[in-house]
């Protein structure tokens, strides 16, 4: 009998070894649980006297964690005793069983701690229902509660951080976060963005050695100042942004030149050609008829590119290698291997049916019968009569090609966006269209500035890839000289920030991992929707990486 209350009690009270296990009753859905202390004992919570004097004993009802589907009632019996010093303000104290219970607690320790993992992973009204789910007993404010009363974990002592901002409320309220850059564990919430804030907490860590930040001032200054000994590293997606925003503005400047830009014909639909049968009596007619491929821009770029990457996985390259060898994405070079044949890379261009097709017919012998002068809306009310069950917009677009008359010339197409041309000029030529790519040499054949300018941005995107900062120098030399209003800025500030650019240029070091938590502190805020205050943020933040 010893071992059966043994054994049930490892089973109810696994990491309790003060307890034991009086009687066990189970009736319909609840398991009544009889428990006792079997300490010889306990400390006085005011003076820390031990004292052994018993004063008396009564039960406690503590909220516990459910056993196989039954809501377990918990009837602990604990004793009172009487403090031996005299000294004391405390007559007489009640045990508490570590562990277990703690002082005015209404729960178990273990159910605590499963509500707070709760409210940890799923906040308020979602861990709510979750909850109810397990069987367990928890408001939305209990869990929230949970959450607020777990410890912070200790920093630590790292060597290399990542700083950035985040938004409490954007536009208006941004906070900062900081991560240990090596491990990616999340050490601190800030609630402001400034060099007063970050500035005592870098002051409290004088062994970092490596700060990852973006281009913001603040950062920059409270590094100078609180942490002299670290290196900044300037984070390269930053770099490349500012860069795009410095593009921007150079287009800007010179956007007369789009709109005096040549215009430029499209690139026409690849056609199939079918080759003449050598004979009209050949055998093998299915041969004869069967298409040779597209043509066109398009297909040419396609057989090239199919032929280079099976060229190159042929020498025993992988997938991986190619796409950084070519500098494309490991989808575009995935999607190359599988394909057989380059035609299997061309899609197919044939028009599509709509909704409208059944009713041309009667809307073409209303629009002759009418001179064209019938409007979309009695159009519209015909058809669906007829059983048409599209939208407004086919018959709208159809109108439209019903207007223009064979001999009307088309209208010219509009000059590029600044958008668009600043697209041209920093994305990888590799993922531009052949149309893009026609315009693109059409706009930098037109414009000069620009020309200049898609030239430096080449240079950095290469010197950003490969990791040439050795290269920097004589990059800001060129950019501050080339009279383009945008960049010339850039490299100002380049130089004005030249140690941690550089940094950010030779070294391995990025903010990435600081983006991705930025990324997860917006979830959170969305999961929390209206409560997602500083204080409960950053305890989900820091207990939940």
């Amino acid at each position: 009998m010893t071992q059966s209350w043994s054994l049930i009690r490892e089973l109810l009270f696994p990491s309790v070894s003060e307890v034991a296990v009086v009687r066990v009753e189970a009736a319909g859905s609840v398991v009544r649980v009889e428990a006792r202390s079997t300490v010889d004992g306990a400390d006085c919570p005011g003076c820390g006297t031990r004292s052994n004097r018993v004063h008396g004993s009564y039960l406690r009802f503590p909220a516990d964690l459910p056993s196989a589907g039954r809501r377990v009632v918990l009837a602990l019996r604990v004793r009172r005793f009487s403090c031996l010093e005299r000294s004391c303000q405390r007559r007489t104290f009640v045990e508490q069983i570590e562990g277990l219970t703690r002082r005015h607690g209404q729960s178990t320790e273990r159910l605590r701690s499963s509500l707070a993992a709760i409210g940890l992973a799923l906040a308020g009204r979602a861990g709510e229902r979750m909850t109810g789910l397990l069987g367990l007993r928890g408001s939305r404010s209990t869990l929230l509660r949970r959450v607020m009363e777990l410890p912070d974990r200790p920093v630590g002592a790292p060597t290399a951080v990542g700083v950035d901002d985040f938004a409490l409320r954007k536009g208006h309220v941004y906070g900062t976060v900081i991560i240990d850059a090596r491990t990616h564990r999340v050490l601190d919430l800030l609630p402001e963005r400034d060099a007063a804030t970050l500035g005592p907490w870098l002051a409290g860590q004088p062994q970092v050695e490596v700060i990852c930040r973006d281009r913001a001032s603040a950062y920059a200054e409270a590094a100078d100042t609180a942490s002299p000994q670290a290196k900044q590293v300037a984070d390269r997606y930053h770099l490349w942004h500012n860069l795009t925003r410095a593009v921007d503005r150079t287009v800007l400047d010179h956007r007369s030149c789009l709109h005096s830009l040549p215009a430029v014909e499209p690139e026409p639909e690849p056609q199939w050609e079918t080759p003449l049968p050598d004979r009209p009596d050949t055998d093998d007619k299915d041969e004869a008829e069967e298409p040779t491929g597209p043509t066109g821009r398009m297909a040419d770029r396609r057989s090239v590119h199919h032929a280079l990457v099976h060229d190159l996985l042929e020498r025993g390259m992988s997938m991986r290698e190619v796409a950084r060898h070519l500098g494309w994405g490991r989808n575009t070079v995935r999607r190359y291997a599988h394909a057989a044949r380059w035609q299997d890379m061309m899609k197919d261009r044939s028009p599509r049916s709509s909704k409208l097709d059944p009713f041309k017919p009667y809307l073409a012998g209303r629009w002759e019968e009418t001179g064209g002068k019938i409007t979309g809306r009695v159009l519209f009310e015909e058809i669906t009569a007829q059983g048409y069950r599209g939208g407004r917009t086919l018959l709208a677009q159809w109108k439209s090609q019903a207007l223009t008359t064979p001999d009307s010339a088309p209208p010219p197409p509009p000059p590029p966006s600044i958008r668009q041309a600043t697209s041209w000029l920093t994305r990888h030529p590799a993922g531009l269209t052949p149309d893009e790519e026609i315009q693109r040499k059409t706009l930098l054949a037109h414009c000069p500035e620009l020309d200049t300018a898609s030239g430096l941005v080449t240079s950095f995107a290469e010197m950003l890839t490969r990791l040439e900062g050795e290269r920097l120098p004589g990059w800001i030399t060129d950019a501050m000289t080339s009279g383009l209003p945008g960049i010339s800025t850039f490299a100002i500030g380049l130089n004005s920030d030249y140690d941690a650019v550089h940094a950010g240029l030779t070294t391995h070091w990025n903010s990435g991992p600081v983006e991705g938590t930025v990324n997860r502190i917006k979830m959170i805020k969305r999961q929390m929707y209206g409560r997602a205050g500083f204080k409960l943020l950053r305890k989900r933040v820091l207990l939940a990486s």
